[in-house]
């Protein structure tokens, strides 16, 4: 009965564990004869891990972290800006509604900011450069451009508006590049507003001042937008206050001139007091006006206070910089693993095949 239960199970294509043990020592001593094989591909994998190691170039990233938060325009500047709508003011928010969502990350990636950034000076090693320089100098791009674009020299230095037709195509190929390559700005969550900006590259000191310089160009950028119709209401009422003062300060000296020219006016005679009279509405008129202009410029100023947003930085990239470079060891180690996990394959594989061919 037995033998007829071994018989059903080798035709159902099973096996048992004593069979299966057995195939897993003979492939052993299958391996074990074929030793020099497999030391040879360990050693080949010490050797490219350690090749790998030392000619692999290290990718350098910037990390920048800050929080940004918004000024908020409620509580009693509300009721100020309600009462200065009366008067056909408007002292309402800057330019919120361009940063609401993901809007100041793209503010990053834009065009404007990389090429202000990278026209920007950094100090490198002592001595002041601009960051395009030095970013086509560590990628020896210039002796690309000799050979495939014939331009023997380049000059960034001057007004970028009046650039050249192949200087701007220079910073718009650089742009996409940061953009798809190097570049990675986002929120930690979506709920907070802490913003991280990384920057990858292969030169350690370049990294770290271009992180810092893009952080600093925008958001000197997102003030200045933030706050720019504020700056311009704080402007106008100032401009509106200094005149209604100046025709004041006017008004004031007609009435002594007025009183100067009839200083012993008979009283029966009113015709020669009407010319100070005069005046002197005049001043009763610019006092008030002056003194509403005053109180609009002063709630203007509390919104311009209101509307620039705190930014603050939480991390700053410092040196040395985090970088994806392998050690020595490590990389041998793994390169050894690589080594005998392959040749084991191999072999098995072509075990497998001879197998099936017989």
């Amino acid at each position: 009965m037995d033998q007829d239960h071994k018989r059903s199970t080798n035709t159902g294509g099973e096996i048992t564990l004593r069979e299966f043990l057995g195939k897993i020592g003979s492939h052993g001593r299958y391996i074990t004869r074929k030793w020099w094989i497999v030391a040879i591909f360990c050693i080949l994998g010490v050797a490219g891990g350690l090749a790998y190691s030392v000619y692999k170039k290290p990718v350098y990233t910037a990390i920048c972290t800050f929080v940004l938060e918004d000024g908020d325009k409620g509580g009693a500047l509300g009721q100020y800006a309600g009462l200065a709508s009366l008067a056909g003011i408007d002292i309402g928010g800057g330019g919120g509604g361009l940063f609401q969502g993901d809007n100041i990350l793209e503010l990053y990636k834009s065009r404007t900011m990389i090429e202000r950034t990278l026209l920007s000076e950094a100090e490198f090693d002592g001595k002041k450069e601009l960051l395009i320089d030095r970013y086509v100098s560590f990628n020896n791009l210039l002796e690309k451009w000799k050979d495939d674009d014939d331009i023997p020299s380049i000059n960034f230095q001057g007004d970028p508006d009046k650039f050249n037709r192949k200087q701007d195509s220079i910073i718009t190929d650089l742009v996409w590049k940061f953009n798809k390559k190097n570049l990675v700005v986002s929120k930690l969550d979506k709920k907070l507003s802490i913003i991280v900006v990384q920057v990858s590259g292969k030169d350690e000191l370049f990294d770290q001042q271009f992180t810092k310089k893009l952080v600093e160009t925008v958001n000197k950028f997102y003030v200045q937008t933030k706050t720019k119709k504020s700056v311009q209401n704080v402007v106008v009422l100032q401009h509106q206050a200094d005149s209604v003062k100046a025709v004041l300060n006017s008004s004031i000296g007609g009435v002594a001139s007025a009183i100067d020219a009839a200083p012993n006016a008979n009283p029966q005679l009113l015709s020669l007091r009407v010319p100070s009279q005069r005046k002197q509405i005049d001043v009763q008129a610019s006092t008030e006006v002056y003194a509403e202009v005053v109180k609009n410029l002063e709630i203007a100023k509390i919104s311009l206070r209101e509307d620039v947003p705190l930014i603050q930085l939480i991390d700053q990239p410092v040196l040395p910089l985090e970088n994806d470079h392998i050690r020595k060891p490590k990389a041998m180690v793994l390169g050894f693993i690589f080594g005998f996990l392959l040749i084991i394959i191999g072999l098995t594989l072509k075990r497998i095949f001879y197998s099936l061919s017989r």
